[in-house]
C-alpha cells in the first residue's frame, strides 16, 4: 500500500518527529510512505499548497492520503484527495468556528477522521470518530540510570531538576505558570528547571530520565505524547488536567494532576519530590505501544482502500 503523509513543514527541523515516527512505524509494516510538508502560514499560505498537493497525489498514484492535523486536511480536501483519512492531533477543537469548519468539510470531503483521546470525541460530536492515540516507541523511551543520563547531558549534581515538557515559546503550553511555580520551589530548595527548545529527539530518553520531576503546564492539549514518553521512561509527572492526562495516570503513585494555580502546580511538585517508592508508569502505557498502534492504523487504511 502507497500512503501520502500531509502535514506541516514550517518547524526548522521540517516534519514533526512524531509524524516521522508513525510513518516509520507503517514503514516497518511493508508500507511505502511519502511525505508532503505544507509550508507557509496563515490562509494565502496553507492556499498555496494546493496546487502542489494535487500535483503531488496525481502524479504519486497513491492508494490512500492521510492528513495530520485539521488544516492540512482542509489542504487535502480542496487538492482533491480521495480516499483521505484526518487526524485531529490536539487542543483546538475546543474553538467553535473550527468544530463547525470540520463538521462540514469531514461529511463531504474526508473519507474518515481520526481523534487522540475521548475529550476531542466529546467536543466534536461527530459519528463514527476513531479514536486512536499516537503510539510511543517503548524501544527507544525506557528507563535508564539517572546519573548516566544527567552525565551525558551536563547537568549539576547536587540540584534538583525540573523538566519542562514542551517549547516555552507555545502560548498554549503555559510556561510563565511553570515559572512562577518554580520560582516558589526554588526558594526552599536548590533547582534549576529545564525547557524542550532545539532538542534533537534521540535526546529527549535523556531528558526524562534525567528529570527529578517532568512538568506539563498547558491550557489545553490532545493526547500529549510527552507524558506518555515520560512514562514509559518511569518518571515522576506533575501535569494539569488536560487531554487524555487524567486517563493515562489513572491512581499511579508519582503522578500528579495539578490546578492552573502556581501554588498548587508548587504543592504538587514538592509532594513528587517527596515520593520514595518505586515509580513504574511504564506499564500503564505498553498498550501504546508504537508498533501496536501501527497495525491498528494500517486495519483503519485497509478497510478504507477495500470499501473506498
Amino acid at each position: 500500500m502507497k500512503v501520502l503523509f500531509v502535514s506541516g513543514g514550517n518547524s526548522s527541523s521540517g516534519i514533526s518527529p512524531l509524524i516521522r515516527a508513525q510513518g516509520d512505524s507503517l514503514t516497518n509494516l511493508g508500507l511505502k510512505i511519502d511525505y508532503f510538508l505544507i509550508v507557509g502560514k496563515g490562509l494565502k499560505g496553507y492556499l498555496a499548497n494546493v496546487k502542489p498537493l494535487r500535483e503531488k497525489i496525481r502524479s504519486g498514484k497513491y492508494d490512500l492520503v492521510h492528513a495530520h492535523f485539521s488544516f492540512c486536511g482542509f489542504v487535502g480536501a480542496l487538492a482533491g484527495a480521495w480516499p483521505l483519512v484526518v487526524s485531529l492531533m490536539g487542543w483546538n477543537v475546543r474553538k467553535p468556528l473550527l468544530r463547525m469548519m470540520i463538521k462540514l468539510i469531514n461529511r463531504k470531503f474526508w473519507r474518515a477522521c481520526i481523534v487522540k483521546s475521548a475529550e476531542m470525541q466529546n467536543y466534536l460530536k461527530i459519528r463514527d470518530l476513531i479514536l486512536l492515540p499516537n503510539g510511543v516507541d517503548l524501544e527507544l523511551f525506557q528507563p535508564m540510570d539517572q546519573q548516566k543520563a544527567r552525565t551525558y547531558l551536563g547537568w549539576k549534581p547536587g540540584v534538583v531538576h525540573i523538566l519542562f515538557a514542551a517549547n516555552p515559546t507555545r502560548p498554549i503550553k503555559d510556561y510563565p505558570l511553570a515559572k512562577e511555580a518554580f520560582a516558589m520551589l526554588s526558594r526552599n530548595t536548590r533547582a534549576e528547571l529545564h525547557v524542550l527548545r532545539d532538542i534533537n529527539h534521540s535526546d529527549m530518553p535523556y531528558l526524562y530520565n534525567a528529570a527529578d520531576v517532568v512538568l506539563l503546564t498547558s491550557k489545553a492539549e490532545g493526547s500529549p505524547n510527552v507524558i506518555k514518553e515520560a512514562m514509559a521512561c518511569n518518571c515522576k509527572i506533575v501535569s494539569t488536567d488536560v487531554g487524555d492526562v487524567k486517563e493515562r495516570f489513572g491512581n499511579l503513585p508519582a503522578c500528579y494532576i495539578c490546578e492552573h494555580d502556581p501554588a498548587d502546580v508548587c504543592s504538587c511538585l514538592l509532594q513528587a519530590l517527596e515520593f520514595k517508592g518505586p515509580v513504574n508508569t511504564r506499564e500503564a502505557v505498553l498498550g501504546l505501544d508504537s508498533k501496536l498502534i501501527a497495525g491498528k492504523l494500517l486495519s483503519v487504511y485497509q478497510e478504507i482502500v477495500k470499501t473506498s
